[in-house]
């Protein structure tokens, strides 16, 4: 069996979690956690840290505010029961692992985002100011914030959003920075209430801030773990279509993918390192260590054979845009060892359309999306068809996940986008990457995020581990 949960733990304390045991084969009754819910917290005149995951800005412009709106429940619930707000969220990659410096720019500015909650809400946030020095951030929240708090509990502002998480130096430090940060975090609230799936890295204020203050599930976080549970036992058969731009980093999701999916789609970058494994050829932009990792998979799937391959691929001799005379349509078909080709940028349409494809995806009764097919904003025909092809299975129940993936099937399919918002055969998950690691743990209770706040309730006191609980 597999992780399984329940909306309480009987005592109105929490939401069930864990794994049932099979007692012939163990010996042992099931070992069940208890996750503290929002719905169980003590909200009245409390200050509340809410943590989120609003990275939907680009160059200081929202390009998808599902992942603010998915929220919104949250913040009324917390607002509802008289909490006060104090949001954070991180945005972008401000941070340069290969020179070590941290760059605050206006570009990740978490304005446009307050911006959008003040039209939406009709209150008012405040975002404070921090000192910041030049390549490492800010190093501290200044007592200057006071003043905003006292504001706040006074009900003079409606609440205050904190800058990008990742302007901060200790938001993924390790060390005293780290634990600099969660103390100042933890010293502005009363509550702690992650809210954000999509951001399942231990960092600063998905994590540690946990530490010290009482800490709680958010709505947008229970029906993520909720819904993730039908791709972790999905009704089948279940296809994964799944994209990326680099395969050393996708090798753990696709091995536990492959081992859980009927068929598996590939796309992008990962599907080119695929083709050159298999095929022997050379495709530009695909690096040879890549080609080598693999190789497994190829091996893999000769027995198998899961992977439903797309046979038409666009072949383009520039990434600088879809320029008559420099694409053609190429097939795998004529694929020779040694071969070299340009960059494919794209799965042809008429891909979607072979037997093999339309046989695999209209018998479906699960399938996961985590993928763009082609180089946007240029080449998105192949991305088009494969919405259009997955909305035509009507029986099955499709999950979407990652912010690429839905910006680009809500600016191709905008109809079909908001029509899949309200209907119960799809799910949009906020987190696709999320959701990939959920796949490859097997267990989405496993998630450091989600470990932290069981765990924090044990060591607050307000929730214990059951043993003998039965599955639903």
């Amino acid at each position: 069996m597999g992780p399984y949960l329940t909306p309480n733990d009987g005592n109105g304390n929490g939401m069930r979690v864990g794994y049932t045991v099979d007692d012939s084969e163990h010996g042992k009754e099931p070992l069940v956690a208890t996750l503290p819910l929002l719905q169980h917290a003590d909200l009245e005149d409390k200050v509340v840290l809410l943590r989120v995951d609003h990275n939907v800005v680009k160059k200081g412009k929202i390009l998808d505010q599902y992942r603010i709106d998915v929220t919104l429940a949250t913040m009324y619930n917390i607002i509802e029961r008289g909490g006060r707000l104090i949001i954070m969220t991180h945005v972008g990659r401000p941070y340069d692992k290969k020179t070590k410096t941290l760059t605050v720019k206006q570009d990740d500015a978490v304005d446009a985002v307050v911006g959008y909650l003040q039209r939406k809400l009709r209150i008012k946030f405040a975002v404070p100011k921090f000192h910041v020095f030049e390549k490492e951030g800010i190093h501290d929240i200044d007592t200057s914030i006071n003043w905003l708090i006292h504001d706040l509990r006074a009900r003079k502002i409606g609440g205050i959003y904190l800058p990008n998480t990742r302007w901060f130096a200790g938001e993924e430090d390790q060390g005293e920075k780290m634990e600099r940060l969660a103390v100042q975090l933890s010293g502005l609230a009363d509550v702690y209430v992650n809210d954000a799936f999509g951001s399942w890295q231990p960092h600063t204020s998905t994590y540690h801030v946990t530490k010290y203050l009482p800490s709680f599930a958010g709505l947008c976080m229970q029906d993520e773990l909720s819904n993730v549970r039908a791709v972790l036992e999905p009704k089948r058969p279940f296809v994964a279509i799944v994209a990326g731009a680099k395969y050393d980093t996708k090798i753990g999701p696709l091995t536990a993918i492959y081992k859980r999916v009927d068929h598996l789609i590939l796309g992008g970058l990962i599907y080119n390192t695929f083709l050159c494994a298999k095929y022997g050829v050379k495709i530009k932009g695909v690096q040879d260590s890549d080609i080598a990792l693999a190789k497994d998979l190829v091996e893999q799937d000769k027995t198998e054979k899961k992977i439903l391959e797309l046979p038409y691929l666009v072949e383009s001799d520039t990434l600088e845009g879809r320029i008559e005379g420099k694409f053609r349509t190429i097939h795998t078909k004529d694929f020779k060892p040694g071969q070299e080709f340009q960059f494919i940028t794209d799965v042809d349409p008429a891909s979607f359309d072979t037997p093999e494809l339309h046989e695999g995806l209209d018998s479906a009764k699960t399938i996961f999306v985590n993928a763009v097919m082609g180089l946007m904003p240029y080449f998105w025909h192949g991305t088009s068809k494969m919405d259009e092809t997955i909305d035509r299975n009507r029986t099955a129940q499709k999950f979407f996940g990652g912010g690429d993936t839905l910006q680009e099937f809500k600016s191709l399919h905008p109809g079909l986008y908001h029509a899949a918002l309200d209907s119960p055969k799809y799910y949009m998950f906020t987190g696709g990457g999320t959701v990939l690691k959920v796949l490859e743990e097997a267990d989405p209770f496993g998630l450091p995020t989600v470990k932290a706040l069981i765990a924090n309730g044990e060591a607050f006191g307000y929730q214990t581990w059951l043993a003998g609980s039965e599955a639903v």
